[in-house]
């Protein structure tokens, strides 16, 4: 693609054909510049069939912020909107609502609450708030839902990666795999959620981490067609790469030839002051292939050199080899505790793709419109109770019980705080039934969720940089419940309302349908 094409394709033209429908539907009503609030959330945790998520990690917020403050129509858009014909051929945008674009067409008026970067969230609570002129706003929702909804799935991914690692290094290795340039998306909220390292050199770069990596099959192969063996194909890569020596030990038969020939590499360079890193397994049975390698290593005298494992792993591949190690190292001598320690994971395809359940179902609903001097609000009715929207501008705090623990969410109305309250009723947002009251004696804290990020286009939040992000995402996954960070059958974190908020659902809903 052209470098115009490619400007057209990801700039401001980077949305839905109904957003532009509906903008000027709004422009023709007198609407467009009417005040409008929408909730970005997700209504469920991604479910990967054999295991499911019990938690979310939010990511992507400053690349949205990065794309609004450059997106624009430009003279070659409002063309090209020009150019398009309803079924009779008359034009599908007129030349008032295309010229209102062309001097309006931006998000200056925007303004943008949202739950920031590395934060654990959870359903039907706003992971991001818009404001603003509602054409606009509308005209928003395709980015901010592409943008966000991917790096959350794939931070949270990475997330229940790095819980069932143990404290293993993670290596993200997806960009061969990934959705074409979206990969590059991948690889940062694979490092928000809880990969130490990636092989992606570009990323890397900008983020400011050292890509990792180790060498091909290919390798080897070249050495062996010219008539030379997998030995000189490791010495040739420890001669160049003396302090930096992983070694893929696979491409033969691993115990019988790529170990033992590793292993001859390594005395080599320990032998002229060299320390080796590893060696890397990519097939086979990986658990017992890393307690005989380890073995191996033992007695050569490497109990400390890292062995990376790679070929489709996710948590529960990673939870089974972890699982199968204890049960079956001690019978061969190896302690499977410091094996464990030693183990790094090279994680791709099934991080960077979101293996098992491959999109967050993130809406973007309109839940205020201004009128007078206040917010009016708006509902949305479904047939399933669950999916009614929460009506109103909203707050969301965390609550967090005696052993400062995240016990809740409370989503509230924007005039309410529950911090001053004494006693608090959560709701169950959708079952009148269920719900439970907490007195302010058994509560750590409560704290406010929503920051505020843009005010009328402009930047008024300090974007953190990744590695204050990272460290936002450990603290956060600390204030779980072990039960709720399960990989398999998590505990249902609780997700509440006020009864203010949930008062106001139940009038509105009784008004439109008239029961």
């Amino acid at each position: 693609m052209k470098c115009a094409e490619q400007q057209t394709a990801e700039g401001i033209l980077f949305t839905d054909q109904y957003q532009l429908s509906m903008a000027q539907l709004y422009f023709r009503a007198g609407l467009h510049e009417r005040q409008a609030q929408f909730d970005h959330f997700f209504r469920k945790y991604p479910d990967y069939g054999l295991h499911q998520a019990g938690y979310c990690i939010s990511a992507g917020l400053e690349w949205l912020l990065d794309w609004m403050e450059g997106a624009h129509f430009r003279d070659e858009d409002i063309a090209y909107l020009r150019s398009q014909r309803g079924r009779n051929g008359t034009p599908m945008f007129g030349e008032d609502f295309l010229a209102w674009l062309r001097q309006h067409g931006n998000f200056g008026g925007i303004s943008l609450y949202a739950i920031p970067e590395g934060r654990v969230v959870h359903p039907n609570v706003p992971l991001t708030v818009v404001q603003g002129p509602l054409a606009m706003a509308q005209i928003l929702e395709t980015a901010l839902l592409n943008q966000l909804n991917y790096q959350t799935l794939i931070a949270t991914k990475a997330a229940r990666i790095r819980e069932s690692s143990r404290g293993g290094a993670v290596l993200e290795f997806g960009l061969r795999r990934g959705q074409e340039r979206g990969a590059n998306a991948g690889t940062r909220a694979a490092l928000i959620g809880g990969a130490d390292f990636t092989s992606n050199v570009g990323l890397s770069h900008v983020l400011g981490y050292a890509p990792k990596g180790t060498h091909a099959h290919s390798m080897v192969q070249v050495y062996m067609s010219l008539g030379m063996s997998e030995l000189d194909a490791f010495r040739a890569f420890a001669e160049v790469y003396p302090d930096d020596c992983t070694l893929l030990v696979d491409t033969i038969d691993t115990l019988e030839s790529g170990v033992p020939n590793a292993i001859r590499v390594f005395e080599e360079l320990r032998r002229k002051g060299h320390t080796p890193v590893g060696v890397r397994l990519d097939s086979g049975d990986l658990a017992y292939l890393a307690i005989q390698t380890a073995r191996m290593l033992d007695s050569a005298g490497f109990p400390d050199t890292s062995i990376v494992l790679s070929n489709d792993l996710d948590e529960l591949v990673i939870w089974q080899i972890l699982t199968q190690i204890g049960e079956e190292a001690p019978r061969y001598g190896v302690d499977a505790d410091r094996l464990v320690n030693r183990m790094v994971y090279g994680v791709g395809t099934r991080l960077v793709t979101s293996h098992g359940d491959a999109a967050l179902g993130g809406v973007y609903k309109l839940v205020a419109l201004h009128s007078g001097n206040s917010w009016a609000p708006a509902l949305k009715i479904a047939e399933s109770a669950s999916k009614t929207t929460n009506p109103g501008p909203k707050r969301a705090w965390r609550i967090y019980d005696r052993r400062d623990r995240a016990t809740a969410d409370l989503v509230s109305l924007a005039d309410e705080d529950p911090t001053t309250a004494e006693r608090l009723t959560l709701r169950h947002p959708s079952d009148h039934a269920r719900y439970r009251t907490l007195d302010k004696n058994q509560l750590a804290a409560i704290e406010p969720l929503l920051v505020e990020v843009l005010r009328e286009g402009r930047l008024v939040y300090n974007l953190p940089d990744i590695e204050a992000i990272r460290e936002r995402r450990r603290a956060d996954v600390a204030h779980l419940d072990a039960g709720v960070r399960r990989i398999m059958n998590p505990h249902i974190y609780h997700v509440s309302v006020t009864p203010k908020l949930w008062e106001l659902k139940q009038r509105l809903i009784a008004e439109a349908t008239g029961d």
